[in-house]
């Protein structure tokens, strides 16, 4: 399973690269300023995110394995679906309902990094 978050970690900063080039060239003429703001902001959490879920991995590979490590990359992933997927969809349609999906994943993404120094600090 480390190995499988070292690579979901390097897709994820792979496409958060990419989706923010993307908003920087396609959609800058084509969102407002609260939008693209919004959109950033899932680009920057979901590159945040990835290198939390590289850190994961490489921590698994360093046998600080366990339940605990295995949430908190799980959670990583959620909150980067909930959190940044929420925010490029809230960007991109308008739809504000999205708005409300977003602190849910911020919910996961602070449960992960909490077991994540349960994590470490255990070992």
């Amino acid at each position: 399973m480390d190995s499988a978050f070292l690579v979901v970690g390097a897709v994820a900063a792979l496409l958060a690269v990419a989706l923010g080039a993307f908003g920087a060239h396609a959609l800058r003429s084509k969102l407002d300023d609260k939008a693209m703001a919004n959109y950033q902001t899932g680009v920057q959490y979901q590159m945040y995110h990835a290198g939390g879920l590289m850190v994961v991995g490489l921590l698994g590979h360093l046998a600080v394995a366990g339940t605990l490590l295995l949430w908190a990359g799980w959670l990583f992933v959620a909150g980067a679906v909930l959190f940044s997927g929420s925010l490029y969809v809230l960007s991109i349609t308008g739809k504000k309902k999205w708005g409300m999906v977003t602190p849910l994943g911020g919910v996961a993404f602070i449960a992960g990094w909490a077991l994540l120094a349960v994590a470490a600090a255990a070992r």
